[in-house]
């Protein structure tokens, strides 16, 4: 896994505009929490569909742009979660022991 560390509300101008040319995920991780530990593990021992680039945000340490991310995809703020962007819209999102890659690669094709 390919993480790219999202710390900044800047970049998430960037994931909008990258999101029109190919889905982007958004994990969303407590470090804190052994739930989304777990889950962290479980998208990393995934094979990754091809394309589709992986912000992973440590909502611990950017408490406010966990806030900004849920208001601005139009999301309930949940951890863990991750959301799958496409044009700047979050068309998926899921938390707990929902998150797997499997579902993530589902909701890429429909």
């Amino acid at each position: 896994m390919n993480w790219k560390t999202l710390t900044s509300e800047e970049q998430l101008q960037e994931i909008n505009v990258a999101s029109a040319h190919q889905p982007v995920v958004i994990f969303k991780h407590s470090t804190r929490c052994s739930i989304s530990s777990m889950a962290k593990s479980r998208l990393e021992r995934a094979a990754a569909p091809d394309g589709l680039t992986f912000y992973y945000l440590d909502l611990i340490a950017y408490r406010d742009l966990s806030g900004q991310i849920a208001h601005t995809y139009q999301v309930q703020h949940e951890s863990p979660q991750v959301l799958l962007i496409r044009n700047g819209v979050c068309t998926y999102d899921e938390s707990h022991n929902g998150i797997n890659m499997d579902e993530i690669a589902d909701h890429l094709n429909g």
